[in-house]
């Protein structure tokens, strides 16, 4: 089991858009980005970009919800991943980071799955958190 990170605000990667519609280009991208099971062909997306006071930022989804005050168990491992997105992201020229050093620590590419924007009718895209959605709680049965 991996060691669960003490987390902030402040832990959080700032990004900027080069152009104001880059935000959507980068929204429908991260749907496409994550943890794949493929024997079912469902792509779990890992990061999102959120929009905060002006500033945007690229964050794993567990952060989102210790965000919300929710128990997030945010891993070392989770921000890896999330690090590599970001370089990712920057590599293909949809955001620019605004400390590099900051995702310095990064997961192999071996633990992300990318999915072509071509392919993605051929999987289940599912997403953990829906920013500004309110998910009714499921029951167990």
């Amino acid at each position: 089991m991996s060691e669960e990170l003490s987390w902030s605000k402040e832990d959080m990667v700032q990004v900027t858009l080069k152009e104001p519609d880059d935000f959507l280009k980068v929204r429908e991208t991260l749907t496409r980005i994550g943890v794949a099971s493929k024997k079912e062909r469902k792509l779990f997306q890992s990061c999102h970009i959120l929009h905060k006071k002006g500033s945007y930022y690229i964050v794993h989804f567990k952060e989102l919800f210790a965000l919300d005050g929710k128990r997030a168990n945010l891993s070392l491992n989770d921000v890896q991943r999330r690090n590599r997105i970001i370089q990712l992201l920057s590599d293909w020229g949809l955001v620019e980071i605004s400390d590099v050093d900051r995702i310095s620590d990064a997961a192999p590419l071996s633990q992300i799955k990318v999915i072509s924007y071509k392919d993605k009718g051929d999987w289940t895209l599912e997403s953990k958190y829906n920013i500004g959605k309110k998910k009714q709680p499921v029951s167990e049965g």
